[in-house]
């Protein structure tokens, strides 16, 4: 299978299956010297891996990573970072019915349409368990960004139609809320969505905002690899996501010129922004305001009503789906959109360094 490694010189291949044995990640180009440890990757993990609350998925995994390779005394060495995660709970056997039937909304079709073959138990690579490798591997590259003096903070915007408050923002919220939403009254009327969705056995999407801080200006390769092109086939590698937005996003579309425009001046002696409808992109670079993205979440595929759908051999049936699915995506896929951030801001930061001659006479004359 082609096309599970990402990046260009801090690269990242997920492997594993989410009813093997166990699934991870390997990363080549992390610099030596990062002090690492197991403990500064779980805190990421935690927050995607399933069973922690009313609204997510019932199957229990506690999701450790272990660092196979690439650290010495506490250090990367810069060699190849192996990260391991065992799966402890499959339950392959609600998964039986699904064999020959295709299931509505998920790559069943489309897997055996092009390869012939599939691994039906819980989708294999096509499930939203194979994140947990990128996770893991963007769990690093934020320690690297962190050191920098670099942010990155997803957090669910919007579930169904009800969206947050930015006046009642509260970041630190988001972080302790089951469906990491940062204003306590929009995730009271959310939660109970949900809850109503649940009882109808279906399910609801909805939206997660991400905000990078501190981020440098010049990041982003023109013309093909600008950072909003990245940053947006990083989001949409992500299988639930069906739409993405930078800064004013589709709302720039229906601006004028003089209103869309961020105008520029000078606040004590630094250039600045009067607006962000950019959403600090400028041309596919950054322009060193916070980069501000959304991505959007289709509902979960896996819903208990009996579902039209056919079989293998093109027969119409009815399939009703059994197993542990999550009544809404979102929550654990906030973590997974920070680390797809990180993951394409280190790798295109790596690739700017030798994009002016100061900058190699930084590293190699100083």
């Amino acid at each position: 299978m082609a096309g599970s490694t990402f990046g260009r010189h801090f690269t990242v291949t997920t492997w594993g299956e989410s009813h093997g044995p166990a699934l991870g990640a390997v990363i080549d180009g992390c610099p030596a010297g990062l002090p690492l440890s197991e403990e500064d990757i779980q805190p990421f993990l935690d927050r995607r891996k399933p069973g922690t609350s009313a609204v997510t998925t019932a199957r229990k995994e506690d999701d450790a990573v272990h660092i196979l390779s690439g650290v010495f005394e506490g250090k990367t060495t810069g060699t190849p970072l192996s990260l391991m995660i065992n799966n402890t709970s499959q339950h392959s056997k609600d998964y039986g019915n699904i064999a020959v039937s295709y299931r509505p909304g998920h790559a069943d079709y489309t897997y055996d349409q092009k390869y012939g073959f599939r691994d039906y138990r819980g989708g294999g690579r096509s499930s939203g368990r194979e994140t947990a490798g990128r996770v893991a591997a963007g769990a690093i590259a934020m320690k690297i960004l962190n050191q920098l003096g670099i942010t990155i903070n997803a957090y669910t915007r919007s579930i169904g139609d009800i969206e947050i408050n930015d006046a009642a923002m509260d970041l630190a919220y988001a972080r302790s809320s089951a469906i990491c939403m940062p204003d306590p009254e929009a995730e009271k009327l959310a939660l109970e969505y949900i809850a109503g969705c649940r009882a109808e056995k279906d399910s609801v999407g909805g939206c997660i905002e991400c905000r990078m801080e501190n981020a440098p200006a010049g990041i982003g390769e023109p013309v093909f690899d600008k950072l909003d092109a990245a940053l947006g086939k990083a989001l949409f590698s992500i299988g639930a996501v069906k739409a993405v937005e930078i800064g004013a996003g589709i709302k720039a579309s229906r601006m004028r010129g003089s209103e869309n425009n961020d105008a520029l001046c000078m606040q004590d002696d630094q250039v600045a922004f009067k607006s962000n409808h950019a959403g600090g992109i400028l041309g596919g670079i950054s322009s060193g305001q916070p980069i501000l993205i959304r991505a959007y979440v289709k509902p979960t595929p896996s819903i208990y009503q009996p579902q039209d759908t056919i079989t293998k051999d093109h027969q119409d049936t009815v399939l009703t789906i059994a197993g542990r699915h999550d009544p809404v995506i979102v929550p654990r896929a906030v973590v997974v959109v920070e680390t797809m951030c990180a993951l394409t801001l280190l790798d295109l930061m790596l690739s700017n360094m030798g994009s002016r001659m100061d900058h190699l006479t930084l590293i190699y004359h100083p």
